[in-house]
């Protein structure tokens, strides 16, 4: 049990570092995008790079940032079952959803994102726009770094789960209130 506490702490920690991390791209974003707004309208001036740069952002906030969110359980959940359940029926669900849903499904996107990713390598590939920006093979990497993040934050949580059911109940979500859902 000690190697999969440590296995959980370390995944969590990654995650929650990477998320801070694209939170600050967020801001970026939001300026570059401001900066778009003002100076195609405020001066007729614009550039597709410029445009590309806060869409790729924008990609890549949430690809990086997927296991953050659920890390602290920001993913939409159906929880007319799950929120007033009990600690061990929570686990079982996350357990089994993390093993028989979000990891197949990791998988297979990874699998089909491998060729099509080692593609745009090979050619260096650029964006197909006159004026955009050189590196879409930089972007296109994001899918398999998404995957793994995901995947090992889906170990993470059935790591955690199989923590709760064997009774350490530290390793459980927090009970948020109606007021942190935004119910």
């Amino acid at each position: 049990m000690e190697t999969l506490t440590r296995f959980v702490r370390a995944v969590d920690r990654l995650n929650d570092a990477i998320g801070r991390a694209a939170a600050w791209l967020t801001l970026a974003m939001v300026l570059v995008t401001f900066l778009v707004v003002v100076a195609r309208y405020g001066f007729s001036w614009g550039r597709v790079w410029i445009q590309e740069t806060y869409v790729w952002m924008h990609g890549c906030i949430f690809m990086l940032a997927a296991g953050y969110t659920l890390l602290h359980d920001g993913h939409v959940r159906v929880d007319v079952f799950y929120r007033p359940a009990s600690r061990r029926f929570k686990a079982w669900v996350d357990l089994f959803g993390s093993l028989l849903l979000l990891l197949p499904v990791i998988c297979v996107v990874l699998w089909v994102s491998i060729p099509y990713v080692e593609a745009s390598w090979l050619r260096w590939e650029s964006s197909r726009e006159a004026g955009g920006l050189p590196g879409l093979f930089l972007y296109k990497t994001v899918i398999p770094v998404f995957c793994l993040l995901i995947g090992l934050q889906g170990l993470s949580l059935a790591g955690r789960s199989v923590l709760v059911l064997a009774g350490h109940p530290e390793f459980a979500p927090e009970e948020r209130t109606a007021a942190e859902l935004g119910v």
